[in-house]
């Protein structure tokens, strides 16, 4: 590794590594997207002056003759009406920003952004298509392209005018943007609108680059939003590195203290939001005027912010106009007295799913009347009758809470012989079984694995011997060992222990619950005594498949089975409650008894199909065969993509990516040219760059019913979690909360929506489906025992990956 030396203002030398080997690359890969872009940019040249050929001519502006040009408007309105895939202008625009940056549309007075105007005028350097270039597929493969770096390329033209200059569309594209940036997502929405007004763009070409050195005066706010830097001090040298979503230079500017470190840029090409120290302490004064803090024995109890969007949070009771305040923290006690107080017949809960959520985070606040004195405490307790009746009525909260409510309602009839008559003893339910004991109407009964069923357990012994049992699904260790108790050889010193096929063993501890649903594609769990530990190996049966079923897969449409593996993901992921995304992202620890089956279920099953597509294509001996079972898989995928199961499609598509499938390139070589375009253009959508802005962009434009990517929903959660504390200063981070009740939300958006994605069986008549589904069974009958041999997808999923 070669190391370089950078020498600061009072002479110390700090040695560092060079970059890394991977990031020598960089430049050839730059070059290979360059080419590619100014390709597809000749290419939709050349489309337009055949669809439009008055578009490129001579322009006369303010007595100068431009030649050969276009208007910045022209150009949109050609694109809008070229019958491409351009839908909008800021598509247009984007789209249009991406060859100007790629040199392939030039302003005529050489400016830099793209402008939709009639008088601002560019031209295309070049027109003429090259040799290689071809029509028809090479055009829509080449406006994909341009589409999918269009967005970005707009962000960063918008970044790079004044803040001043910028329209209010642009600025809330600019705040969308920060809505996924790892360093301001602790920050309100409120700050992060402010932050759009001021943030500057600032980049860098070369690797090497000194940024700031320690001891220099600190100007600005720096966010990572492209590339990577090295953090460097005289007396340790190389400290660490940030990468994308990462910041630095902030304690400079709250401390008003010199640099603590030097930064250097690690590769080429780096991108930076920068936020000047005037307009950081302009926010942190406008954040401090705009909080409000309530104490109660000279502790803050209650932090409030004045929302300046008006008409989203309640009014703030005692003061006068129309000052809305949004709950920031505060203890559970004062955050349920603020709404009770604020909920009156003429106002609304801007948003009462965020409302509620801090009781499953704090379950001891249900106990919420018992400190009030009466005739308060009656009063009170009415009020938060009122509040559930009120949720009731909410589309989001109304099935969670309407058999609460009935609860109470029965509760006062038994105690009080009236359902008019309020009990002064009523009491309510502990948080945790609030909403765990309720179901969503849309939970499909009969694939929901409910707290109370009883499901059946495969223990195994040494021998491989099977030693069924049921057990409520949140049967803790102790019992699933008790309940053997009536098989011979059974001893009170068994313990349970999950093994995987590489032969890994772990002991579960008695305390655990749900341990059967929470198994792993590739794991057993057995029975034994401590001397039998040492000697246990994986079942047979974890070994995997040695024939695959390409055989039957050959009867089998790639949209017939898409359309067959959609059906079954739909009633899965509509068997998910929502409170299990709460419980899983907190743990066990917090929520001990909860259970958390059918989204486990529902990851398995990713699992499932990812290995299954591997496995059926490692298994397959023939190059040919091989080749056309490849082609199927693709077109699964896009089959998939199509019906809006992007669940499936991800792991259809990380199973093509497979290192074992990826390596196979005789087979690859074999694939028809369309079909490895079509597999080029599928992958863009699992690009990770930028948070996964492909995917994110595509999520927003689709309407319900959708089956989401659950592993990357379940990791924003958990990064809100993990990036945010639930406690700051004792109090409850409310917009922690906030956060997460609206990534909750988005399980409840893509499930609106009562019927299956766009399946086309769903629109056959019944007699039709039984008619080809026995039609199939007769066809596929002489493949049934190469199926019963291959194990069928369950035995062919043999891994397990951990997200």
């Amino acid at each position: 590794m070669k190391y370089y030396t950078v020498i600061s203002p009072d002479g110390i030398r700090t040695p560092l590594p060079d970059s890394e080997p991977a990031l020598v690359s960089s430049h050839n890969l730059k070059q290979v997207s360059s080419n590619k872009i100014q390709k597809a940019g000749r290419l939709l040249a050349a489309h337009l002056v055949i669809t439009h050929p008055d578009l490129i001519r001579d322009h006369k502006h303010h007595l100068r003759l431009y030649r050969q040009c276009c208007s910045g408007k022209e150009l949109v309105d050609a694109l809008l009406s070229a019958g491409l895939s351009v839908q909008t202008r800021s598509q247009a625009l984007g789209l249009c920003q991406v060859l100007m940056d790629e040199g392939v549309l030039a302003h005529v007075r050489q400016e830099s952004y793209f402008q939709d105007r009639d008088a601002q005028f560019f031209r295309f350097v070049a027109l003429e298509p090259r040799a290689g270039d071809n029509d028809g597929e090479e055009l829509l493969e080449a406006l994909a392209l341009l589409s999918q770096l269009g967005p970005m390329a707009l962000l960063t033209t918008i970044l790079r005018k004044p803040p001043g200059h910028r329209t209010d569309e642009e600025l809330a594209l600019i705040f969308e943007e920060l809505l996924h940036i790892k360093a301001v997502a602790h920050l309100s929405n409120s700050v992060k609108r402010e932050l759009a007004a001021v943030l500057l763009f600032e980049s860098h070409a070369k690797a090497g680059t000194v940024l700031f050195s320690q001891g220099d005066k600190g100007t600005s706010w720096y966010i990572i939003w492209k590339g990577s830097v090295n953090v460097v001090t005289h007396d340790k040298g190389l400290v660490s590195t940030l990468h994308e979503g990462d910041d630095f230079g902030q304690l400079a500017l709250v401390n008003d203290a010199p640099r603590a470190a030097t930064i250097i840029l690690r590769e080429d090409n780096c991108h930076f939001l920068r936020v000047d120290k005037r307009d950081f302490n302009r926010i942190l004064k406008d954040v401090e005027a705009n909080t409000l803090r309530l104490k109660e024995h000279g502790k803050v109890v209650l932090v409030l912010e004045k929302n300046s969007q008006g008409g989203s949070s309640s009014h703030l009771p005692g003061t006068p106009g129309s000052s809305r305040y949004t709950v920031m923290a505060g203890t559970p006690e004062k955050i349920l007295d603020y709404l009770l107080e604020t909920m009156r017949s003429d106002s609304t809960l801007s948003d009462p799913v965020a409302a509620l959520c801090h009781f499953w985070v704090f379950p001891g606040s249900d106990q919420r009347c018992s400190p009030y004195p009466p005739p308060f405490g009656v009063a009170a307790k009415q009020a938060a009758n009122n509040l559930s009746e009120f949720a009731a009525q909410d589309a989001r909260l109304g099935p969670v809470l309407r058999e609460q409510l009935q609860d109470h309602r029965r509760n006062r009839v038994l105690e009080n012989g009236s359902s008019h008559t309020l009990s002064p003893k009523l009491q309510v339910r502990n948080a945790v079984d609030w909403f765990a004991s309720q179901e969503e109407p849309f939970l499909n009964s009969s694939y929901t694995i409910r707290a109370q069923d009883r499901i059946a357990y495969d223990i195994y012994r040494p021998d491989y011997s099977c030693l069924p049992t049921v057990l409520p699904v949140n049967a803790p260790v102790q019992e699933v060992l008790a309940s053997l108790a009536d098989n011979p050889g059974w001893s009170k010193e068994w313990i349970l222990v999950k093994v995987n096929s590489a032969g890994d063993k772990e002991v579960l501890p008695m305390e655990s619950i749900c341990v059967f649903t929470s198994l792993g594609l590739n794991e057993r769990l057995f029975a034994v005594s401590l001397q039998e530990l040492h000697t246990l190996a994986p079942h047979p049966e974890q070994l995997g498949p040695n024939v695959g079923s390409w055989d039957s897969l050959d009867f089998i449409s790639s949209k017939d089975l898409s359309s067959q593996i959609t059906e079954h993901d739909w009633n899965l992921f509509k068997s998910i409650h929502q409170v299990e995304l709460i419980y899983s992202i907190f743990g066990p620890r917090k929520f001990p008894s909860a259970t958390t089956a059918n989204l486990e279920r529902f990851l398995r099953r990713f699992n499932e199909l990812q290995f299954w597509v591997t496995t059926e294509l490692c298994l397959c001996p023939d190059v040919m065969r091989r080749a056309q079972l490849l082609r199927k898989f693709i077109k699964l995928a896009a089959h998939l993509k199509d019906q809006k199961n992007l669940n499936a499609f991800f792991a259809v598509m990380f199973g093509l990516g497979h290192s074992s499938v990826s390596r196979l390139s005789r087979t690859w070589e074999k694939l028809p040219h369309k079909t490895r375009k079509l597999y080029g253009s599928l992958e863009r959508m699992l690009d990770p760059s930028w948070n996964h802005r492909v995917y994110r962009l595509a999520m927003a434009k689709l309407a319900p019913p959708i089956i989401p990517f659950m592993p990357l929903l379940l990791k924003d959660m958990t990064f809100i979690h993990e990036g945010n504390r639930t406690l700051v200063e004792n109090l409850v981070n409310f917009e922690k909360l906030r956060m997460m009740a609206k990534a909750v939300r988005l399980v409840h958006r893509c499930r609106s929506h009562p019927h299956l994605p766009l399946s086309p069986l769903r629109s056959r008549p019944q007699h039709l489906l039984e008619e080809a589904r026995a039609m199939r069974a007769s066809t596929c009958k002489h493949t049934e025992d190469s199926i019963k041999r291959a194990g069928g997808q369950d035995a062919a999923s043999y891994h397990k990956v951990t997200f």
